[in-house]
């Protein structure tokens, strides 16, 4: 993006009014450990300037060579690698849908993936007690959360020419009802385009 999120606000402190008010919006509601992780998720993700990496930067390893090495460690390993992979898997599919569709895999692998890490984590032997019940929100609701991410992210890129352009891009890849509207608020003219199998934007 071509502008910095952060001006005169900490990470945690934008994400913390964005995922606040994106709840309100969808009115969505969700226990406040479940909307604490997903503040600290955003803004774990930000570099020192303010601003989101790269799909790519991001995606450094296959998230089925995580899987992989999380079955084959140790429990604390495994509880590691399995929250590894359900973050990666969330923040790349609110983030990055875009991107996921242009994959051979598409964004449904990675929502299914992420869905299923923090499902093995709600069961309760891998993390201490009484997190079991934020483990199993994130999973039930992993596609909510997907779009909760999804609109942080279309509000931010609708600050720049350029957040636009990559927000049309992906209005033609996924046929999302939500980015048509983004974009027609601020007068984009709409033309359809071929929608990707794989996107899990509605």
């Amino acid at each position: 993006m071509g502008e910095p999120l952060i001006v005169d606000q900490s990470p945690r402190e934008f994400f913390r009014e964005a995922v606040s008010s994106a709840l309100s919006s969808r009115q969505l509601r969700i226990q406040g450990e479940t909307e604490f992780y997903l503040v600290n998720l955003l803004a774990s993700r930000l570099d020192l300037r303010g601003q989101i990496p790269g799909a790519e930067g991001f995606a450094d390893e296959p998230l089925a060579l995580i899987l992989a090495r999380a079955l084959q460690g140790d429990p604390e390993l495994r509880y590691r690698e399995m929250k590894r992979l359900g973050d990666t898997a969330l923040f790349l599919s609110g983030f990055f849908s875009d991107h996921l569709a242009r994959t051979p895999v598409g964004a449904r692998y990675y929502a299914t993936m992420g869905e299923q890490a923090y499902g093995s984590l709600a069961g309760g032997k891998l993390v201490s007690r009484g997190t079991e019940a934020l483990y199993d929100e994130l999973a039930r609701r992993f596609r909510d959360f997907v779009d909760l991410f999804a609109e942080i992210a279309e509000l931010s890129e609708l600050r720049s020419n350029r957040g636009l352009v990559r927000l049309y891009e992906r209005f033609l890849l996924t046929g999302s009802q939500r980015v048509a509207e983004r974009l027609r608020e601020r007068g984009v003219a709409l033309f359809s385009g071929p929608t990707r199998p794989g996107g899990i934007l509605n």
